[in-house]
């Protein structure tokens, strides 16, 4: 269940180049700490970012699945293993 306290990555004003690393290493450090949902937020003006971290999310063998918040484009949810 998406509360405020459910953990989240800003990526706003991020290089594309530094997004890979940002983001695997949120995952992983949220596994290890046993929270199965959090919140990537990227933004909703270009989509760049938001590509990157749906490629990005697609390969991570630890999401389970993920989708854009129906309430705000801007972010993606995400469901761990």
């Amino acid at each position: 269940m998406i509360t405020s306290k459910t953990p989240r990555l800003d990526l706003h004003g991020e290089e594309v180049a530094v997004v890979y690393s940002l983001v695997t290493e949120f995952i992983n450090d949220n596994y290890k700490m046993g929270n199965k949902e959090i919140i990537i937020i990227h933004g909703k003006s270009t989509n760049i970012l938001t590509k990157e971290v749906h490629n990005i999310l697609q390969s991570n063998k630890l999401v389970a699945k993920y989708a854009l918040n129906n309430w705000n484009v801007g972010e993606t949810i995400i469901y761990l293993k």
